[in-house]
């Protein structure tokens, strides 16, 4: 059965937005291709491993950046929970997918952001993403272009790592 709780859009936002000071997300380290955050949210705290599309397809789309995310939260909320997010809207009517060697994960779309709705999918993906060297994406926007990305898995064993000690 699926989680009840899905970060939403706007919380994404936030998190990899530019910062007020405040509550500016602290790095807590590079490995490789992936990033570490953490950064209070309301009382709760929200750690993060985060890495950039490394290809982007068709060419002919000016596609902004693109991201692959994995989030714990302290309190328990969402444990390696991924997402992905886009810099528009994502086409509702047909599901992204995402592949890790034959390993392929379904995910639902939230606006510009895309989630798995079962949080064992979430687990399987997770595993086979430390498991594996590259993820795909593929995911069609809302005006119907058709479009992959490719994310390297270089570091992400660590950042994962890093992202729960965290939240600890």
């Amino acid at each position: 059965m699926g989680r009840v709780f899905r970060l939403s859009p706007v919380l994404i936002a936030l998190i990899i937005s530019a910062p007020s000071q405040a509550n500016e997300p602290k790095l807590e380290g590079t490995f490789k291709d992936w990033t570490t955050y953490s950064r209070d949210a309301g009382g709760d705290k929200s750690c993060y491993a985060i890495t950039k599309a490394k290809t982007k397809s068709p060419s002919s789309v000016q596609h902004g950046d693109i991201y692959f995310m994995v989030s714990n939260w302290r309190s328990g909320v969402a444990t390696e929970q991924p997402s992905f997010l886009a810099s528009f809207d994502l086409n509702s009517n047909i599901a992204p997918e995402a592949s890790v060697g034959s390993k392929k994960t379904v995910f639902y779309t939230a606006k510009n952001e895309a989630f798995i709705d079962d949080s064992a999918d979430e687990k399987s993906l997770v595993k086979a993403m430390r498991d594996g060297s590259t993820m795909r994406m593929k995911a069609r926007s809302q005006r119907g272009t058709d479009l992959s990305y490719s994310f390297s898995l270089s570091g992400v064993t660590a950042a994962l790592k890093k992202a729960k000690d965290a939240c600890r």
